[in-house]
């Protein structure tokens, strides 16, 4: 066995016990993949990252992202927190306060900004696009989604690393409200190979512009408090659409309050069409893993 630094934090999150919990695993360059998948399965958190050298030069970190399940190519909320977690470490320096995260899904650009006291982490997320279905998972989509009240936006499937059914309802209260359907979700989930489904509705007069939920029954995850991956794919589809809310491309989401864990997302779709997502980062647990 190894004994090996770990954090636990939640990410997006503005104050402990909110927003996403994140297990983080250093100095994992002699673990195999295997002995990674079942850590992560063991410590049964939505993510667990493990740090590893660089293969690029041009990054200052490279991390693999598992849930209890499988691996993902990237992942917003683990993105977020392992780049916290480089700088509080001392694993890596911001360079004019950037960094570069070297991940499955490439190379990503990460932006750090000092709000008063706190550092709040922005990544860009890999480029979405849709992924066309036709009338293939009709049936399937019509069974998750029955009995909810629809916004305009047809439910579509959105890939940036991990696939995605992003679909819209009427507003934040049908979002809040919502009774997941988890067997025809999962069974929707593992015949599209996507990670889940994910409702958003628009909020009107509140601190947030979207309300988010998102499900993961096919990956052991009946709800996931806060997800990164799944905010940059509706992010990219609103804009595909026209229809972003906020001004200038900037808007805030939440997500998690129905579990008791209301977590923000701030989201960026920048000049050059690009998406980012950003957040405060908790530290909760520092100390070691044996494995």
């Amino acid at each position: 066995m190894t004994v090996r630094r770990y954090l636990q934090l939640d990410v997006f999150a503005n104050r402990p016990g909110a927003g996403n919990p994140l297990g983080v695993v250093f100095d994992a360059s002699d673990m195999e993949a295997d002995a990674m998948q079942a850590y992560a399965a063991w410590a049964n958190l939505s993510e667990t990252l493990f740090f590893l050298p660089p293969t690029s030069p041009d990054a200052d970190y490279r991390v693999r992202i598992f849930t209890p399940r499988q691996e993902l190519p990237f992942a917003g909320h683990p993105s977020v927190g392992a780049a916290w977690a480089a700088l509080d470490s001392g694993l890596a320096q911001a360079k004019d306060g950037r960094l570069v995260q070297e991940c499955a899904a490439g190379l990503l650009p990460i932006r750090i900004e000092q709000r008063d006291t706190t550092r709040l982490i922005h990544i860009r997320a890999p480029q979405a696009r849709e992924v066309e279905t036709g009338s293939l998972h009709a049936e399937a989509v019509a069974s998750a989604l029955q009995g909810l009240p629809r916004g305009k936006l047809a439910p579509a499937l959105w890939n940036n690393g991990p696939n995605w059914w992003l679909v819209e309802l009427a507003d934040a209260a049908a979002v809040r409200a919502m009774r997941p359907d988890l067997p025809a979700i999962a069974t929707l989930s593992a015949a599209s190979d996507a990670v889940g489904l994910v409702v958003f509705g628009r909020a009107e007069g509140s601190d947030h512009d979207l309300a988010v939920r998102a499900y993961c029954p096919a990956d052991g995850i009946p709800e996931d408090p806060v997800t990164g991956s799944a905010n940059a794919s509706i992010a990219a589809l609103l804009h595909h659409a026209g229809a972003l809310p906020g001004a200038e491309g900037r808007y805030i989401a939440s997500q998690g309050r129905e579990l008791g864990r209301d977590g923000r997302v701030e989201v960026q779709v920048d000049y050059e069409n690009e998406v980012w997502i950003g957040g405060r980062v908790q530290a909760v647990i520092r100390g070691s893993v044996d494995w």
